[in-house]
């Protein structure tokens, strides 16, 4: 069986949590013996994954161009999974024309709809943003986003709260989505009782890619607000800042002084985490499921962080670390955890009891297969019950085709007057 994949950037395992999201998708892929192509619109960039290495097919393909349709009769996929909705909006209907057997799979990576909108009411409260008023909610963002979900045979969500607010807010049906979390590779039996242990650890770190505005949003609040007031009761920690693409503006906060470090690029995220006492993730808003929170559970190393940076990591079950949700809470948070050792050891247990109940590979890779067989074996009758989807791409797909056709028919006038 053939798989394609249109990614909106070449995946970065170690620069991102979507990218090693990614990873471990094309892995489940390739245990089956699927020949996977992953193919992307977007330039090479010099930290993406070696995925002729890992057996995957490499691609580059050009938006609003009908060299796309040439690829995609030829190589013939049996499944085409979108990498975010723009990536639907922009080849679904090349798919369907000239493939219109093959399974259509959208993987959102978060609902960015939610955090779009959780974004806009940070901005005006300077506080986390859980719930988001309905008129905020549906903006056009949204209506683009749940058309490609519609559209699509089946959508991978990251998160059981999207999952909720899909079903409830927007009325997706459940046969079209498909929860799967980060798939991750299970814990040494050895590696719990090797890590380093409270004392042998040391200061407070954040981590997360400076281009994801949740992150970047998280350093200047903790900059700003918080880190002041653990330092007013811990005046000699430090707390050590990594994240991939630190832009000149973050590492102007850089002060020693204050015990502020812009750290910049992690070469090991686990080496980072193991090496800490606490994680922080002071997140006022966000979607998807956090993956510094996962990297810290399989470390070793309790977080605190807000009900925006929990929501959906524990499944229907409570998240086990602290959470806050003011500056004043979470440095009182932060702080009791660092210095109780008894505290500190109840959540890490509880941490890796959560690691193993939720994001191993295996279990999820298993459902993910299953669900995708099932699907495929059944497609005409599902697609049949989706009769929302059928009248979306009837109407809304013809107007991205006309509009692309048109681009390319622009360019093409423009390359002969040059």
């Amino acid at each position: 069986m053939k798989v394609l994949v249109i990614g909106y950037v070449w995946p970065e395992p170690r620069s991102s949590a979507a990218g090693y999201r990614m990873l471990s998708l094309l892995e489940a892929f390739r245990q089956q013996n699927w020949a996977v192509t992953y193919a992307s619109p977007a330039e090479r960039s010099i930290h993406r994954a070696d995925l002729p290495a890992l057996g995957i097919e490499e691609a580059s393909i050009n938006l609003n161009c009908s060299s796309f349709d040439q690829f995609i009769q030829a190589l013939k996929p049996d499944i085409v999974m979108f990498d975010r909705f723009m990536m639907e909006e922009q080849f679904g209907w090349r798919v369907e024309r000239y493939c219109p057997d093959a399974l259509r799979l959208l993987d959102t990576e978060d609902l960015s709809c939610l955090r779009h909108a959780r974004h806009h009411i940070s901005k005006q409260t300077q506080q986390p943003c859980l719930e988001v008023p309905s008129d905020v909610l549906f903006g056009e963002h949204a209506k683009r986003e749940v058309a490609a979900i519609l559209r699509s045979d089946l959508t991978l969500m990251i998160s059981p709260a999207e999952i909720d607010l899909l079903q409830n807010t927007f009325r997706v049906d459940s046969s079209l989505l498909h929860e799967c979390p980060f798939m991750m590779t299970a814990l040494p039996s050895a590696s719990t009782e090797t890590l380093p242990g409270h004392d042998q650890r040391k200061d407070f770190c954040m981590i997360g890619n400076f281009r994801h505005a949740p992150n970047w949003d998280a350093v200047l609040w903790m900059h700003h607000t918080i880190w002041p007031l653990i330092r007013k009761q811990l005046p000699g920690a430090q707390l050590n800042v990594y994240g991939a693409y630190p832009p000149p503006k973050a590492n102007q906060l850089h002060n020693p002084a204050k015990g502020f470090n812009i750290k910049g690029w992690a070469e090991c995220v686990d080496d980072v985490m193991r090496q800490s006492r606490i994680n922080l993730a002071p997140l006022r808003f966000g979607a998807g499921l956090k993956g510094k929170l996962v990297d810290a559970l399989a470390c070793g190393t309790p977080s605190v962080t807000t009900s925006v940076g929990a929501e959906g990591m524990a499944g229907s079950q409570a998240w086990p670390q602290p959470i806050a949700e003011t500056p004043e809470a979470f440095a009182e948070q932060a702080v009791a955890l660092y210095r109780n050792q008894s505290q500190w050891l109840d959540a890490q247990q509880e941490g890796f009891r959560l690691y193993s109940d939720r994001f191993l590979f295996a279990p999820n890779a298993k459902r993910l297969i299953a669900r995708l067989n099932e699907l495929r074996h059944s497609l005409h009758q599902h697609r049949l019950q989706n009769f929302t989807g059928a009248m979306l791409r009837h109407h809304s797909m013809k107007s991205t085709q006309y509009m692309a056709q048109w681009i390319e028919a622009k360019n093409r006038n423009a390359s002969r007057d040059d």
